[in-house]
């Protein structure tokens, strides 16, 4: 048994025990993968200081200062560090909006300008349409202070009957 397996249940547990209320199951998912215990180590290097602003059904909104772990030869916010950070935020969005489990089917990234490491960056997540299984996402990170946009991403995910905790019971 991993270090991490224990951690991952307790996880679970507590997903299983909210499961009713989608926001605050997909807020316990990102808190944890924030601290490491659950996700991939680029999910956390990728959302490290990530800070939620507001939440609620289908609209987040965070603030981050991006950090020094990822960027490019530059010192510019990693392209694909991004977004990866677009599609895991659009996720959580989702997930509070519909209480499913869900599959990127398309996802595209528009980038407008660059952000520097450690500048202060916003980041909007927000539902724009729900077509039955099919849930759209735009997530915007603008320049924090004059709103500069800075990348919109843009994605459709298609949701399935599995929520999370019949999904950890497999």
């Amino acid at each position: 048994m991993s270090k991490r397996e224990p951690e991952i249940a307790e996880t679970e547990k507590k997903i299983g025990e909210t499961k009713a209320d989608s926001l605050q199951t997909s807020l316990a998912w990102l808190h944890d993968v924030l601290r490491g215990k659950i996700g991939h180590g680029l999910d956390t290097r990728v959302l490290e200081g990530l800070r939620v602003v507001h939440a609620e059904k289908g609209l987040m909104r965070f603030d981050l200062v991006v950090p020094d772990g990822v960027s490019d030869a530059d010192g510019n916010w990693h392209v694909g560090a991004l977004a990866s950070l677009l599609d895991l935020l659009g996720g959580v969005a989702i997930f509070s909006f519909a209480n499913r489990i869900i599959t990127s089917v398309d996802f595209n990234v528009s980038y407008y300008s660059t952000a520097k490491i450690q500048e202060h960056v916003e980041i909007e997540s927000k539902v724009t349409a729900n077509r039955g299984k099919l849930i759209h996402v735009v997530v915007e990170v603008r320049r924090k202070g004059n709103g500069e946009l800075i990348a919109v991403g843009k994605q459709w995910m298609a949701s399935n009957k599995l929520t999370v905790a019949q999904l950890s019971n497999l």
